[in-house]
């Protein structure tokens, strides 16, 4: 691994900086994962000095990290590689200060912790100061544009001073563990792969559910929704992984090629199946763990003009492909849900031939993948009931696998820190590349002109709940019912 690299960090006094990527970064140190010549700098437009600056991480640290997870030796080595500028990232000027702190033939890694509208003047900057070679890197977050035409534009202006290998787009969620280990589950068990498809696959579900509101972000949500939020990056991300083929190794470009495939052969959901296959829906007040808590209209900042953005998007998706045909893929996500959780759940069909008496009405098999509150695996099956009154009576039995308790490890390590240190090594694996930014813009966009077009309102649901009833009336209507453990 390359250990001579200035991390840069734009935006080094917001919130994501603050909640997880210093976090993130010390816990690698913590482990003995950065080189003893990484050096990280801070930059954003307060005017403070370095100490002040150091002073302000360690405390950050200190509230969104484990006590036990706090040590002062790793702090101390931690905040001697840390330093500060005080930069505006739309005056060319301030950026030779970043070119003074650079070292030449070190591999610099720009991490862009700042709204997308500074992505262009950055990179302009960055180029004229002379910070890019082509030993450079820059770390995006999203969103990456609000369609196609617009994550066109982006991509072209950071494309424009970065080689595409140089560009890191991030999905956090392709960082979890559960997600990587979805790779070595299907493709490393003969058991599971024989039966990832349309003769053995009954559906397939990808739940993202938050219990929390929009968090004081109306300026941006309201302009954005759930689909483009949630949708078009995270749940299309694990839709993907979930049913890629097999790459032909574990290179990023193998990996991110399979995903592309799978992004273009998803049918559109058009005018013609726009209201049989998507549900809209807006939280109005309700209870949130026994707490009340107000609608989206009345949350803080909102205005009256905005009435009909989607809190909740509920879909039906179908992939035109072999191995998928026929098998339906519902996705659902949405705000001031009942719980905070995520997971894929992988229904199996039904024996042909049912030589047992089937007492709950539910025979099928389930591979449940968690990825949150608490990772792991966990297959629903069914043995024989331990009874002497009752003959080869079932019942249903869960293989669970814990990625915590099982991993003998004290922790699971955060998302952004796999991410870290693979930008570090300069591997793409596990970040999304220009191709499948605009597959899925691509689909998206059918969507939501099919939303306007037809004129899909959002349907109402009180926080607190699974979202408004016409989503179960989705699957309902299909003879299947959302997994709710």
């Amino acid at each position: 691994m390359n250990n001579n690299i200035d991390l840069v960090l734009f935006g080094a006094k917001g919130d994501l900086s603050e909640r997880k990527l210093y976090p993130a970064l010390y816990q690698l140190d913590r482990a003995g994962l950065l080189g003893d010549s990484v050096r990280i700098a801070g930059l954003a437009r307060q005017d403070i000095s370095s100490n002040e600056f150091i002073a302000e991480v360690e405390g950050n640290l200190k509230k969104h990290i484990p006590e036990s997870d706090w040590d002062d030796a790793t702090w101390r080595k931690f905040s001697r590689r840390l330093s500060y500028m005080k930069v505006d990232f739309s005056h060319k000027k301030d950026f030779m200060l970043l070119k003074a702190w650079l070292v030449e033939k070190r591999t610099a890694i720009y991490y862009l912790a700042t709204p997308p509208s500074l992505y262009g003047a950055i990179c302009n900057h960055l180029d004229a100061a002379g910070c890019v070679d082509d030993l450079a890197r820059i770390v995006l977050e999203k969103p990456i544009g609000k369609d196609l035409d617009s994550s066109r534009e982006v991509n072209a202006t950071v494309g424009a001073h970065f080689n595409e290998r140089n560009i890191y787009r991030i999905d956090h969620y392709l960082g979890k563990e559960t997600v990587q280990n979805l790779l070595a589950l299907r493709f490393a068990n003969r058991m599971i792969n024989s039966q990832w498809d349309n003769t053995c696959v009954d559906n397939v579900q990808i739940t993202v559910a938050e219990t929390v509101g929009i968090e004081g972000r109306w300026g941006y949500y309201d302009n954005v929704g759930q689909l483009r939020d949630m949708i078009q990056n995270h749940l299309l991300q694990l839709l993907c992984m979930v049913a890629m083929e097999p790459p032909n190794s574990l290179q990023a470009d193998e990996i991110r090629a399979e995903k592309v495939k799978i992004l273009r052969a998803l049918k559109p959901i058009d005018s013609e199946n726009v209201l049989e296959q998507s549900v809209r829906g807006q939280y109005s007040a309700g209870w949130i763990a026994g707490e009340p808590v107000v609608g989206y209209k009345e949350e803080e900042g909102s205005q009256d003009s905005s009435n009909d953005t989607e809190t909740f998007v509920a879909l039906k998706a179908y992939i035109d492909n072999w191995r998928w045909a026929g098998v339906p893929f519902y996705l659902r996500t949405g705000k001031r849900m009942q719980d905070k959780v995520t997971q894929v759940v992988i229904t199996y069909k039904e024996i042909p031939h049912a030589i047992f008496p089937d007492k709950d009405g539910d025979a099928q098999n389930r591979l449940i993948i968690r990825l949150q509150p608490n990772e792991g695996i966990e297959l629903e099956m069914f043995s024989k009931k331990q009874s002497l009154k009752e003959r080869l009576s079932l019942e249903k039995r869960t293989l669970n696998l814990d990625f915590f308790d099982s991993s003998g490890e004290s922790r699971i390590a955060d998302a952004y820190e796999r991410l870290f240190l693979e930008v570090i090594k300069g591997d793409q694996w596990l970040f999304v590349s220009r191709d499948e930014i605009e597959a899925s813009w691509r689909w998206c966009d059918q969507l939501l002109d099919s939303w306007a077009e037809k004129k899909v309102g959002t349907k109402t649901y009180s926080a607190g709940t699974w979202g408004p009833s016409k989503a179960d009336m989705l699957m309902e209507k299909d003879g299947r019912s959302w997994y709710e453990a």
